[in-house]
């Protein structure tokens, strides 16, 4: 293919080592991306809060940061946020009771604009001013930009059982290798963020690489031109990749961005 006109990259698994650093290689190939003035935008379940760690390394982004699967559009060189798509509490209440019907034993968290608020039997692993116990009714009460909801259960079955109970009502996806499922409102995800970068720029889909490794980089996957998968990908996303790359802990990123625009040999 020819050489992109905006690369775009979810942050762990893939950008990110498996230890969260971002090899030194990967680094290099990011600053020739900017020397070439080619917009690199990062594409993330992550919230905001959760970005500080990976601009620490690779600097400040100057594209715009698409967050929380799509919700969240962020522009960390002015620190505002620029779309924001959250679900609204009628929803979330619809979504909550329907769930907690079909799986009495299910823990929910909301993630709002100030930190995660969780039930009290929803593990969490971050210590935090940002992440504090409420009830479920708390959690319902204000529009939140992606909803959590932690169960015993094989992921992928649950996540797909989800989905159909939530057609149509909320998006249900996971990026996660335990049965941590992330639900936005109708019609959010990593594509429509992306899309709405990609119109900024002026981009097509078609002029676009894309690199994940998790069932909620599919949806980016099926709107870019052309779509890489990690090779510690899941065996789903590598199967509907375009393409299949070394492993983020190899900086499978750096290699496919570097035979990408390495120039032709001449016969």
């Amino acid at each position: 293919m020819t050489p992109p006109a905006l690369v775009a990259s979810d942050l762990d698994g893939t950008l990110l080592r498996t230890d969260r650093t971002v090899g030194a290689r990967t680094l290099a190939a990011l600053a020739r991306l900017r020397e070439r003035g080619v917009p690199f935008v990062m594409v993330t379940g992550r919230p905001i809060r959760w970005l500080a760690e990976v601009v620490a390394q690779t600097g400040i982004p100057t594209a715009p940061t698409v967050c929380s699967n799509g919700a969240v559009i962020y522009d960390a060189a002015a620190d505002r946020i620029v779309e924001h798509r959250p679900l609204a509490p009628e929803l979330l209440a619809d979504v909550v009771a329907r769930l907690r019907d079909s799986y009495p034993t299910i823990a929910f968290a909301a993630e709002t604009d100030d930190g995660l608020r969780h039930e009290r039997h929803y593990p969490v692993g971050e210590v935090s001013a940002k992440v504090r116990p409420g009830e479920l009714a708390e959690l319902v009460a204000t529009p939140a930009i992606k909803l959590l909801a932690r169960l015993d259960g094989v992921p992928d079955a649950v996540a797909e059982q989800m989905a159909a109970s939530l057609h149509g009502v909320a998006e249900v996806t996971r990026s996660s290798h335990d049965c941590l499922i992330e639900i936005s409102a109708a019609g959010v995800t990593k594509a429509t963020g992306l899309a709405w970068v990609a119109r900024r720029y002026g981009v097509a889909p078609e002029d676009i690489v894309a690199f994940g490794d998790m069932p909620n980089d599919l949806p980016m996957f099926g709107f870019v031109g052309h779509s890489v998968a990690m090779a510690n990908a899941e065996p789903a996303v590598r199967a509907a990749a375009d393409a299949v790359t070394a492993s983020n802990d190899e900086d499978g990123l750096a290699d496919y961005l570097d035979r990408l625009f390495e120039p032709a040999p001449i016969d």
